[in-house]
């Protein structure tokens, strides 16, 4: 064996051997983001748009957080609309729900908003009245068609839209329930950003079972489930991205490649391909799990802080805070 040759299976060796530990990697395979186009779209002055969700009928929604507003993007024409909330509002998250409508977590006015996709008629759904601001934060179904929620201020809940009956859960390590995400099964996880742990949330009783990733105080921000139910966890703290296997609680830990990564946003695609929003290089990072291969994608305007990601078949959709815009990341064709 030449020495080239021994030197590169030495390093893969080693490479193998410290994933196998559960320890993040050191160095990542690149991928090349000439293979993908962005494209963004200005929404109004001010706006700061929070989060974003494509909808099914082609158009976007996102939060219009410092405005009070839901708003939608036409990407065919750039075209904006925004619909208030109410008074006080202040939208964090959004998500199409399966009947269609854009649900709301509202910090502002402490409630979850439906808003309907034809008429534009708001519904709220405030907390309970014994329960003071809550942060609210993000939103999902589980497989009964419940809506589940996270609140900064340490708690997370549930909505039925068919009774509008609400209950909410003070969380086991206090302040930090951030993202949250349903798997295929209808299963439901949230990650707490204070308390650096993921809630697996038993949907009938409302017991959470605690999981920890492997590296200690990681920050975990936002999570996302994959096809095979697996949960992806964007670490904020620690630069990481990883994942947990919920059948056999066995964890893997990567880093993102580059100085000072701050991975926000986790989101899985169609494919199973990881999506992180990384505020440390101003980039949208995609992971591939078959070859754990990293391609940094660097966004066109500095500042943009991505804090949602979501996306359809083709198509990965982020909220520009920082920039007042949304942004699409797409395949170059052919």
């Amino acid at each position: 064996m030449s020495i080239k040759n021994w030197l590169r299976a030495g390093v893969i060796g080693l490479l193998a051997a410290i994933v196998l530990a559960g320890a993040a990697l050191p160095v990542a395979a690149q991928g090349d983001a000439a293979d993908f186009e962005v494209e963004e779209f200005p929404v109004p002055a001010g706006a700061h748009p929070h989060d974003v969700a494509p909808a099914p009928d082609g158009t976007v929604w996102y939060t219009a957080q410092h405005q009070g507003a839901l708003g939608t993007l036409d990407p065919q024409t750039g075209e904006t609309r925004q619909i208030p909330l109410g008074p006080g509002s202040a939208p964090h998250g959004v998500i199409v729900g399966p009947d269609g409508a854009a649900w709301v977590t509202d910090g502002g006015q402490n409630a979850i908003v439906r808003v309907d996709p034809e008429t534009e008629e708001v519904t709220v759904y405030p907390l309970p009245a014994d329960r003071g601001p809550a942060n609210l934060n993000t939103a999902a179904f589980d497989g009964d068609g419940v809506l589940w929620f996270t609140g900064q201020n340490g708690i997370y809940g549930r909505l039925d839209p068919e009774t509008g009956v609400m209950d909410v859960f003070d969380a086991p390590r206090g302040r930090g329930p951030y993202g949250i995400t349903a798997t295929p099964d209808g299963d439901i996880y949230y990650a707490s950003l204070a308390g650096s742990y993921v809630g697996q949330v038993d949907t009938a009783t409302g017991d959470v079972t605690e999981l920890d990733p492997p590296t200690p105080n990681q920050g975990s921000r936002r999570v996302w489930s994959d096809s095979e139910g697996r949960i992806w966890v964007s670490e904020w703290n620690a630069g990481n991205v990883s994942m947990v296997d919920p059948a056999s609680e066995e964890w893997q830990t990567w880093a993102l490649p580059g100085g000072g990564p701050q991975p926000y946003a986790v989101y899985v695609d169609d494919e199973d391909i990881v999506w992180l929003s990384d505020f440390g290089a101003n980039a949208l990072v995609r992971f591939d799990p078959a070859d754990e291969a990293f391609t940094v994608i660097p966004l066109p305007s500095a500042g943009a802080q991505v804090r949602q990601l979501l996306g359809r078949p083709g198509e990965v959709w982020g909220a520009e805070s920082g920039t007042d815009k949304l942004v699409v990341v797409r395949p170059v064709e052919g």
